[in-house]
This record gives structure tokens, C-alpha cells and sequence, in this order.
């Protein structure tokens, strides 16, 4: 079985949060951070270059394949933040509904802007996220 290619690093989520450009992408991933700490409660890690994650659980499929990942996280791109809210295959559309603007794929949330969102409702969503997934999986501090 082949290995995930996003994995846990040793790197500093503070110095990377400080290369983050434009200006304002990192003023918000410096927001993000400080929220997924308060509603986590687990001190953050990167996972690739640049994807900061909050806890972490051991997935086992029926395949065979197994491995980690982080919880929930995120990622501030230069067009977009990635906000990983895992399991992807969960309904979550009446927290999205007051969410604001927004786009999703399958476990990710797309943000253009944090002004264009509510903060609490992303905090909900996020404890929503990981409620479920550690019903799943177990969700463990990294």
C-alpha cells in the first residue's frame, strides 16, 4: 500500500504562519490558528508544507489501507483558505446555511475571506466536525 503524501512534520507552525502572503492571509491564518486552538484545545502541526492540523486519528479502510491524518485544520492559500473539516461524508448544511460565503468539496471548506464568514458559526462547525470523526475514529491530541 502506498503511503499518504501529506504526513505530520516537525516544522514550525509559527514561522510558517509568518511566510503566509499577502499580508492579510497571514493576519487571518494567525486568527484561524488562534481559533481552532480555543475550540480544539490541541497545539497545532503542520502536515506538509503547508496544512495546519489539530489533533490527528488512525483510519483503518476495508481495502486494507491505513494510515493518519490530522482532524481539522486548515491551510491559507494565496486565492483561498482550506478549512479541513473531517468526515467529508457528513451533512452538514444546516450549520453551512449560516456559515456565509463559502464553497465546499468533499472534506474541505473554501474561504475567500474571513470577513465573509461568521467565526462562531465556523467554530460550531469545527466541534461538529470533531464530534463526529472521533465517534468514527478516535480523535488524539499531536
Amino acid at each position: 500500500m502506498p503511503e499518504n503524501k501529506t504526513t505530520a512534520t516537525g516544522a514550525d507552525v509559527d514561522a510558517y504562519i509568518q511566510t503566509v502572503e499577502p499580508e492579510r492571509r497571514r493576519e487571518e491564518a494567525t486568527l484561524l490558528d488562534q481559533l481552532f486552538r480555543e475550540v480544539t484545545g490541541f497545539e497545532p502541526r503542520m502536515w506538509g508544507a503547508s496544512i495546519i492540523g489539530y489533533g490527528a486519528y488512525h483510519y483503518r479502510y476495508d481495502s486494507g489501507r491505513e494510515g493518519d491524518f490530522l482532524a481539522t485544520g486548515f491551510s491559507p492559500r494565496k486565492a483561498k483558505h482550506s478549512i479541513y473539516i473531517m468526515p467529508g461524508y457528513q451533512d452538514y448544511s444546516a450549520i453551512l446555511a449560516r456559515l456565509g460565503k463559502h464553497k465546499t468539496g468533499k472534506a474541505c471548506l473554501y474561504v475567500n475571506k474571513l470577513a465573509d464568514i461568521d467565526l462562531d458559526v465556523l467554530k460550531a462547525l469545527v466541534r461538529a466536525g470533531l464530534a463526529d470523526l472521533d465517534r468514527i475514529y478516535g480523535v488524539r491530541p499531536t
